[in-house]
């Protein structure tokens, strides 16, 4: 760091906080008093190792800024919606650019490429929020996959095609997953489909009381691939930073133990399937906590959709849905179609216009 960066970090900071070079961290951490509080979940083992050595007495808590740094101020609530709006409307100048691209010479690598060049024409955007996932077919199945020189390959006819990505930019940080058709689809892929939409909607239009956890949602995103003996791998979602880490916690929608939701967190919502070198399907939507809108009581919560790009009808089964999810659909792309038809060029206007059409 240099000297005027760590100056300018210095004088905002209480006077309690000391700085060190970096060659004497081994030294500042040996020469501290104890006990020290440390948070075992992301202590480093070396570290532990020093202090120990160092006779230095342990005690583990929670990071005290984890959870303040968690709930999103008003200003930070309001630039991240700015920046998904702003995002949104690159998502659907790429998936329109995706759907008129004849496939044969079309790579993995290519549709990368692409996207980056459309969110890197806005001046607000610091750089993408991690390594786009581009992946088709059987590529698809693997969860966090990252195409590579060896791994590329041209999509295909009649494969679905992956993509997860986000932005880095100045307001905010933005994370999105879409799985779009190439041609038809067969009947096992298009049910995956819908039952992975209709776990991403029952999160989206969960209520929850104050006090809930993100383990105690996380079923409900799987209830529907649970009732056709399928489920996925990976959690439901994770925390996310506003211009920083697009992987905060310590709130996530999984399986593992967490902290309470509470308003002003922002929590991925990201169900979905994998079927072993054939095919993959996920359905990504960030969501922001806010106070559920009773009446009656205030000790209930909700989520407030953040991202608002199509979902690929083509693959919906709509008997396999709910009336209520079926207007949850229809209203979401209505959204989608208001929010962006203004900010994009005639011809993805156009093609918004087609694919935010009621089913």
């Amino acid at each position: 760091m240099d000297k005027e960066k760590r100056a300018n970090i210095e004088n905002t900071l209480p006077e309690k906080v000391r700085f060190h070079p970096l060659s004497e961290f081994e030294e500042a951490l040996t020469g501290l008093a104890s006990p020290v509080r440390v948070d075992a979940r992301a202590l480093p083992y070396a570290v532990a190792l020093c202090l120990k050595g160092a006779g230095v007495h342990i005690e583990t808590a929670d990071n005290p800024i984890s959870l303040p740094k968690a709930c999103k101020n008003p200003i930070e609530i309001a630039q991240a919606r700015i920046s998904h709006g702003r995002d949104g409307s690159v998502m659907c100048e790429f998936l329109a650019w995706l759907d008129a691209q004849p496939l044969g010479d079309l790579s993995e690598i290519d549709v990368a490429i692409a996207l980056e060049g459309f969110r890197r024409k806005n001046p607000e955007l610091l750089d993408l929020s991690f390594d786009t996932i581009s992946a088709s077919g059987p590529n698809a199945a693997l969860p966090h996959y990252r195409v590579t020189r060896q791994s590329n390959r041209l999509l295909q006819t009649g494969e679905v095609m992956l993509v997860d990505s986000g932005g880095q930019y100045l307001d905010g940080t933005t994370d999105i997953t879409r799985t779009v058709a190439l041609g038809a689809q067969s009947k096992e892929v298009c049910d995956a489909f819908t039952r992975v939409l209709k776990g991403m909607i029952a999160i989206s239009c969960l209520k929850f009381p104050k006090g809930t956890k993100g383990q105690e949602m996380d079923s409900h995103a799987r209830a529907a691939l649970w009732a056709a003996g399928q489920d996925f791998g990976h959690g439901t979602g994770h925390g996310v930073g506003q211009f920083l880490s697009v992987h905060e916690g310590p709130q996530r929608i999984s399986r593992a133990d967490g902290p309470a939701f509470q308003v002003g967190m922002m929590v991925s919502n990201e169900p979905g399937f994998y079927k072993e070198g054939s095919f993959g399907i996920r359905t990504e939507n960030l969501l922001l906590v806010q106070e559920a809108s009773f009446d009656h009581t205030d000790q209930f919560l909700e989520f407030e959709t953040l991202t608002y790009v199509p979902i690929d009808t083509r693959m919906i089964v709509k008997n396999l849905l709910t009336p209520s999810e079926i207007v949850w659909i229809n209203h979401y792309h209505e959204l989608c179609l208001q929010r962006h038809k203004d900010n994009v060029s005639p011809q993805t206007a156009a093609w918004l216009q087609e694919v935010t059409k009621p089913i």
